[in-house]
């Protein structure tokens, strides 16, 4: 059975408390992305700095992200697709695939690579909801919002019932929150223009996951990485199986432009 996903359908945002626009606005990611390569940096309010790996995140899917992307099923949603590699592996191999992103770059970057992407929140409207055969959380992006528990619940919305979940999280048992700001090099004065993350080890997301009515597929790591596999708990007699072939609408093929950004995470 296949499945037509409108992606010019209209934007209306969904609730999401946290979620602001000052991502998509930090000019150091942009630049960054443009670039292909840092330093940039997600910085705490006492100075406190994670590096970000744009140059992994600019380059071609490495072996770490080549087996995780093995394991998808059906439609493939990557939320918080960065500048589009796993996105434009996934469509190389003739898989149905969509990459989200706040950030104009991230989306003009995936778009050159041959990949789909929309400039929307998780948060926002999103085409074919409930109906993915897997969702990407990758790099990082189980601390999009701030609010782990939030974002696995919007999560299962957008999932088939029974579809499939692959997110990224760090090598040690940690559970954070913070407001966070983006910036190049180390000394940069502060713009203030902060928003929500969230930093979470296995045993966190798991036990989050618990509480979003998800069930544990797997755990690997590889390569330095960690990786957790969930399934939804639901189920549906109508809803599609997993290994379906959805279709994107070539409507949006032949007129990316006809989205506007809306509600950044």
């Amino acid at each position: 059975m296949s499945t037509a996903y409108d992606l010019t359908g209209a934007a209306a945002g969904v609730d999401a408390p946290g979620v602001t626009g000052d991502w998509a606005a930090a000019d150091p990611y942009s630049d960054a992305l443009r670039t292909g390569r840092g330093p940039l940096f997600l910085r705490r309010a006492d100075g406190w700095l994670l590096p970000l790996e744009v140059e992994r995140w600019c380059t071609r899917a490495d072996p770490v992200d080549l087996a995780a992307l093995d394991r998808c099923e059906g439609a493939v949603l990557d939320v918080g697709c960065g500048p589009g590699r796993l996105v434009a592996e996934l469509a190389a191999r003739g898989r149905t695939v969509l990459g989200i992103d706040v950030s104009a770059a991230a989306v003009a970057h995936t778009l050159e690579l041959g990949g789909q992407a929309l400039r929307r929140s998780v948060f926002d409207l999103l085409p074919g909801e409930g109906r993915w055969g897997t969702v990407l959380l990758m790099d990082g992006n189980v601390g999009i919002g701030g609010d782990p528990l939030a974002l696995l619940r919007r999560v299962v919305t957008l999932l088939i019932p029974g579809g499939l979940l692959i997110a990224e999280t760090l090598p040690v048992d940690v559970d954070e929150r913070a407001e966070v700001e983006v910036v190049g090099l180390t000394g940069a004065r502060a713009t203030g223009r902060t928003f929500r993350w969230a930093r979470l080890g296995a045993p966190a997301l798991l036990r989050y996951a618990a509480l979003a009515d998800c069930r544990a597929a797997g755990q690997w790591t590889a390569g330095g990485r960690c990786f957790v596999a969930l399934r939804s708990r639901s189920a549906s007699s109508s809803a599609d199986p997993p290994k379906s072939t959805a279709v994107i609408s070539s409507q949006w093929a032949r007129n990316p432009s006809a989205e506007r950004p809306v509600a950044d995470r």
